[in-house]
């Protein structure tokens, strides 16, 4: 169960800022694993709405707002990107958040083999427990998934070089390709992918590495029907299209964390969903 930290503080001032509904808010956060009752006293507090009849409940700790400060992403300008050994085309960039949906990331016969290599070697996927920074299964990702060693092997080193300098980030500095892959009505509810601060176990994870900076997803196959990747703060949806991948930064040279990077994989619908993903740090990992 997610919990409000400075992280979720921050988008609730950015969302009552931005003149969001209290109901519209509350969805958002039931639909990132908030309790109801959780979701509605935040954002009441949010809002400033006193508890009716006499009830106490507990605000949240009031500290200055510090709104994220959008600077230049290290992705290379233009509509189409040398990345190492291969062209990849700009579909579409977004700037609050930091979003850029790429196209031929991989080719067919790149994705084909990922699939084929991850597919008897997948295991429930799990998620960063914040209190001890242990890997939990949880309901909100209903995921299998693998992990490639980085450079493990001449292939997955070329991914990793293009994918490097897709990011315009140092190979050094990246998590092994993670495969995950969705079977009918399988999703990943809203989260974010940073290591909030203010949580203990997430000292466990920057302790090697540093805070996460920014994502790629890179799907592996067409999915038939729903399966996107979602930014409700953005109202942006990116389907799911084979060789194409979507990019978000969250951390900027201030080390603010950007919290409208909200995201999930939305409930796959028909068919199957197979990504790739690849987290990059601070420092080098590893």
């Amino acid at each position: 169960m997610p919990v409000v930290d400075s992280a979720w503080e921050e988008w609730l001032r950015t969302n009552v800022g931005r003149g969001c509904s209290m109901d519209s808010m509350i969805d958002s956060m039931v639909q990132a694993g908030f309790a109801a009752d959780t979701a509605r006293m935040a954002v009441r507090n949010a809002f400033g709405v006193q508890p009716a009849n006499g009830a106490t409940e507990a605000a949240l700790p009031q500290s200055a707002p510090q709104t994220y400060q959008y600077d230049d992403p290290p992705v290379a300008r233009g509509n189409v990107i040398r990345a190492h050994d291969r062209d990849v085309r700009v579909l579409m960039r977004c700037e609050r958040p930091q979003v850029i949906v790429f196209a031929d990331v991989l080719s067919p016969e790149e994705c084909g083999e990922l699939i084929e290599r991850s597919r008897h070697r997948l295991k429930r996927s799990t998620t960063v427990n914040p209190a001890t920074g242990k890997e939990d299964v949880i309901r909100n990702r209903t995921s299998e998934g693998i992990w490639f060693q980085r450079g493990e092997d001449a292939f997955i080193e070329r991914m990793e070089r293009r994918i490097s300098s897709l990011m315009s980030w140092p190979v050094e500095n990246g998590e092994g390709l993670q495969i995950l892959h969705y079977g009918m009505t399988g999703e990943y509810r809203p989260h974010f992918d940073y290591f909030p601060p203010d949580q203990p176990g997430s000292a466990v994870h920057t302790a090697q590495g540093g805070q996460r900076v920014a994502t790629l997803v890179i799907y592996l196959n067409d999915v038939a029907d729903g399966g996107e990747t979602i930014f409700p703060e953005a109202g942006l949806s990116v389907a799911a299209t084979q060789g194409g991948a979507v990019y978000f930064r969250y951390m900027n040279g201030q080390r603010q964390l950007d919290p409208l990077t909200l995201h999930g994989g939305a409930p796959v619908l028909g068919g199957e969903k197979w990504i790739m993903t690849k987290w990059m740090r601070e420092r080098a990992y590893g």
